[in-house]
């Protein structure tokens, strides 16, 4: 049996989605929605170990006053890209209202990318190229080891545009990415 798809899902006749047509989805539009290369990419349900590690860097990332962590925003890259990373540091000037949805790259300082099983190819390849050609100074890439975290960071190498690996973390991540971070990253206590 085939099932209808809702007509928004239809991206009408110019040929793609682009990036302003996200703000434009109707409420019974999934929540998450990125877009990548003109594609919609919906995203799966979050597990309990990427709520865990999205609350935890959402409490423990402390940046300047002028910069500040949202969470589950998307960034604009381009016309037909506009990738959700799960957390950003951001200037606080892009908050322009409380109605912004999207921040451009001039604006990331820092994209944080929680991998998932279905996400893992996009997380580890796709994003990261995106935001490197972009020019969003560093990337963080979490996946799961054991029920815990390892955080493998990348700074831009702006010559090449291309990301070059700073660390790889477990337990804690401790480094600087223009101010001092230091996350705890031992899930331990939320796990029964």
């Amino acid at each position: 049996m085939t099932m209808a798809l809702p007509e928004w899902f239809y991206p009408g006749p110019d040929g793609g989605w682009t990036a302003d047509m996200l703000d434009r989805l109707p409420p019974d539009a999934p929540r998450h929605v990125e877009l990548i290369d003109g594609s919609l990419i919906m995203m799966s349900p979050q597990t309990a170990f990427h709520m865990f590690v999205l609350r935890r860097f959402e409490q423990e990332l402390i940046p300047p006053d002028d910069l500040a962590v949202v969470r589950e925003m998307t960034v604009t890259l381009g016309i037909r890209q506009r990738p959700e990373p799960d957390i950003m540091v951001v200037d606080k000037a892009a908050l322009m209202t409380m109605k912004t949805t999207s921040f451009k790259a001039e604006n990331v300082h820092l994209a944080v990318e929680v991998v998932s099983p279905e996400s893992m190819d996009r997380d580890r390849t796709t994003k990261p190229i995106k935001y490197s050609d972009a020019g969003i100074k560093h990337f963080w890439r979490i996946e799961q080891e054991s029920d815990q975290p390892v955080a493998y960071t990348f700074e831009l190498e702006p010559a090449v545009k291309a990301y070059v690996p700073t660390g790889i973390h477990r337990g804690r991540l401790r480094t600087n990415i223009g101010f001092d971070v230091d996350v705890d990253l031992d899930l331990s206590r939320f796990i029964g």
